[in-house]
C-alpha cells in the first residue's frame, strides 16, 4: 500500500508541528516547510520519525514561487508523489489598529497568508490532478468572521479570503478527485501571540471562553487529521470551526466541530421555500337591515372616497395589488 505524502507549511512549531506529528501517527510521510527556525523544524522531524514515518525539512518562503516549487519537488524526490497539503503558514504582524499599521506589515501578511496559500494550492492541484486524487486542508481562523477589530483586521481579511478560496477550489478541483476543506481555530496556545507582541493574550481570553481555557495545537491537529482521512471522503468545501466559544461560525460551509453529525454535501435536506404570511383582508361588515317605513326615509351613508363604507373596498383592492407585487396608495 502506497503511503500518504503530505506537505505541511509552517510545520516547525505550533499547529503545524502538532499536525506533522499527528499525521505521522496516522501513516503519513511528511515534508515540513519552515521559514526561519531550522532547529524547531528538526525537532518536528524527530517527532515524525519517532512515529515511524519518513520526514524531510525544507526551508521555504511560501510567498515565493520558486521556493514553493522547490518544496514540492524535494518532497516528491525524497518521499514520493505528494498526496496531501496543509496550508498552515501564516503571520499576523504587530497587533494594532489598521490606521497605525505599517504598509510593509500589511504586504507581508497578505503575501504569506493569501498569496502563499494560493501558490501552494496551485502547485498541489497540478501534482494531485495527475494522480486523480489528493487532499488540501487550509488553516483559516475564527478571525475571518469576527474581524478582530483593534488587533489585526488585515489578518482577518486574509483568512476570510482563504475561506472563499476553500469553497471555490473545492468546486473547481472536485472533478479531479481532490478534496479541499479548512479548519478555523479560535484562541489557541501557540507562539503566534508572542510573535505579534502580546504573549499573554491567549491566557487573558480564557475567562471569556465557556470552557474557561484556550485551545491546544493538538486539538486543531486532530481536526486537520480527520479532514485528511478517508472518514471525510465525502466532505469538501467545508470550514470546520474550532473556536472553543460555542458559537458556530457564520457564512457558507462553516461547521462547528462540536457537531457530532457532519452534514455531507449531496445528502443535506433541501431548503424549504420561504413563506410570507400577509394579514387577512378585512371583510365588509354586513348591511344593517332598514327599518320598515317609507322608501328613502333613512339618509344614505356617503360613498365618498375616505368614508367608512368605502374602506373595505379599498382594503380589498390594495390586497389584490400587493399580491401582484406592487402597492398602490389607498
Amino acid at each position: 500500500m502506497t503511503r500518504h505524502v503530505t506537505v505541511v507549511t509552517g510545520g516547525s512549531r505550533g499547529i503545524g508541528a502538532a499536525t506533522c506529528a499527528r499525521l505521522a501517527a496516522d501513516g503519513h510521510d511528511v515534508a515540513v516547510g519552515y521559514v526561519r527556525d531550522g532547529a524547531a523544524a528538526e525537532r518536528t522531524a524527530s517527532a515524525v520519525r519517532a512515529a515511524g514515518a519518513r520526514c524531510v525539512t525544507v526551508r521555504v518562503d511560501t510567498s515565493d514561487e520558486d521556493d514553493v516549487e522547490r518544496l514540492f519537488d524535494t518532497a516528491a524526490d525524497r518521499l514520493g508523489p505528494v498526496t496531501g497539503l496543509v496550508n498552515n503558514a501564516g503571520v499576523t504582524g504587530p497587533l494594532g489598529r489598521l490606521a497605525d499599521t505599517d504598509p510593509a506589515d500589511l504586504r507581508r501578511v497578505v503575501d504569506v497568508n493569501l498569496l502563499g496559500t494560493l501558490l501552494c494550492s496551485r502547485r498541489a492541484a497540478r501534482s494531485m490532478a495527475a494522480w486523480g486524487s489528493g487532499v488540501i486542508v487550509n488553516v483559516s481562523s475564527a478571525a475571518a468572521t469576527l474581524g478582530s477589530p483593534g488587533d489585526f483586521v488585515h489578518y482577518a481579511a486574509t483568512k476570510a479570503a482563504v475561506d472563499a478560496l476553500t469553497v471555490g477550489l473545492a468546486k473547481e478541483l472536485g472533478p479531479d478527485g481532490i478534496r479541499v476543506n479548512a479548519v478555523a481555530p479560535g484562541m489557541i496556545a501557540t507562539e503566534m501571540h508572542a510573535t505579534s507582541g502580546d504573549p499573554g493574550r491567549a491566557e487573558r481570553a480564557a475567562s471569556s471562553i465557556p470552557l474557561r481555557r484556550v485551545g491546544q495545537a493538538e486539538e486543531v491537529a486532530a481536526a486537520i487529521a480527520w479532514l485528511m482521512s478517508p472518514d471525510a471522503s465525502y466532505t469538501r468545501g467545508r470550514c470546520c470551526g474550532c473556536p472553543g466559544d460555542g458559537e458556530p461560525r457564520q457564512g457558507a460551509g462553516h461547521l462547528p466541530l462540536d457537531f457530532v453529525r457532519v452534514p455531507m454535501p449531496g445528502l443535506t435536506r433541501p431548503r424549504r421555500p420561504l413563506r410570507v404570511s400577509l394579514p387577512p383582508t378585512s371583510r365588509p361588515a354586513a348591511r344593517t337591515p332598514r327599518a320598515p317605513g317609507r322608501r328613502g326615509s333613512r339618509p344614505r351613508a356617503s360613498t365618498r372616497r375616505g368614508s367608512a363604507r368605502s374602506a373595505p373596498r379599498r382594503t380589498a383592492r390594495n390586497q389584490r395589488t400587493l399580491n401582484r407585487g406592487t402597492c398602490a396608495p389607498a
